[in-house]
């Protein structure tokens, strides 16, 4: 059953959530990016550059093994996914920042992802990597990502006041089925979760509580308010791990449940809820309410 749910049920699961995300969106949230660029340009210097710089860093000093790593490097490009978009309308933050983020990023995958996957897997591994077709890897991540989304969009262009009415429900479904995705997974594999978690926890934390730390830092000192500057710390700083996971499995299966690539993504789940969703809530209680 647990090597059904994750080779099976949970790439279909990213797909729907990737559907509803699609469902949220119109023309309106990537015209923001022109009268907003520059709120976005440090949400995107975060979300590509830094993000993927600081998981590096940490693979290193922690000392992970080779398929961990890259398994954590698989995480670091992925987007923030709904989570964030729902974490930054219950903090009364900018959510249409976090929505066109989250959109940008979920459909630039197809080309992050590849490049990510690739670099780490030699850095990482070597001469002893598994063969990784690229030009697979990118359709992947477009049946994955931008497919759906692309759906979601066009069924929304082709009927507006039925999407508009029913998007509030698949929204809440699209948050259903990632907190299925993820507690599924860690329940299916829980042995395996519960023997690598001291082994690899720090390090997925010291990932999440530096992204946030420099999200607010970095956009603070480039010019951004202080609500796009805790929306792009909540973009940078929360991964998507259900699709981290999809990623891995997908990509580098293995019969046996979660694989060692996929680890590190459903550790990061269990490791954000516990440290970092509080102080994401801390900074919540500090916003004033727009």
């Amino acid at each position: 059953m647990g090597e059904i749910f994750i080779s099976v049920l949970l790439p279909l699961a990213v797909v729907v959530i990737m559907f509803c995300l699609g469902l949220g969106l119109t023309a309106a949230d990537f015209q923001r990016i022109g009268r907003r660029p520059r709120a976005f340009c440090v949400g995107a210097l975060n979300q590509i550059i830094l993000l993927p710089c600081i998981a590096l860093m940490v693979t290193f000093i922690f000392g992970i093994s080779a398929e961990a790593a890259v398994g954590i490097m698989i995480l670091a490009a992925c987007p923030g996914g709904a989570i964030s978009n729902i974490v930054t309308k219950l903090s009364n933050w900018d959510v249409a920042l976090s929505v066109t983020l989250t959109a940008v990023f979920s459909l630039t995958c197809v080309v992050t992802v590849p490049l990510i996957l690739g670099f780490s897997m030699q850095m990482f591994m070597g001469a002893t990597a598994p063969a990784i077709d690229i030009s697979s890897t990118a359709l992947a991540m477009f049946f994955l990502t931008v497919s759906p989304i692309l759906a979601g969009v066009i069924a929304r262009s082709l009927a507006p006041r039925i999407v508009a009415a029913v998007e509030p429900i698949f929204s809440k479904v699209s948050m259903l089925l990632f907190a299925m995705v993820i507690g599924g997974a860690i329940i299916s594999n829980w042995v395996v979760v519960a023997d690598n978690y001291l082994r690899l926890g720090p390090a997925l934390f010291v990932v999440g509580a530096s992204l946030t730390f420099i999200g607010i830092m970095s956009s603070g000192m480039l010019g951004c308010t202080d609500i796009e500057a805790k929306t792009i710390s909540i973009e940078t700083g929360v991964q998507n791990g259900a699709l981290g996971i999809a990623i891995a499995t997908l990509l580098l299966p293995n019969t046996n449940g979660l694989s060692e690539y996929a680890i590190p993504s459903a550790i990061y789940s269990v490791v954000w809820i516990v440290t970092m969703l509080p102080v994401f809530a801390l900074l919540a209680r500090r916003s004033p309410i727009s």
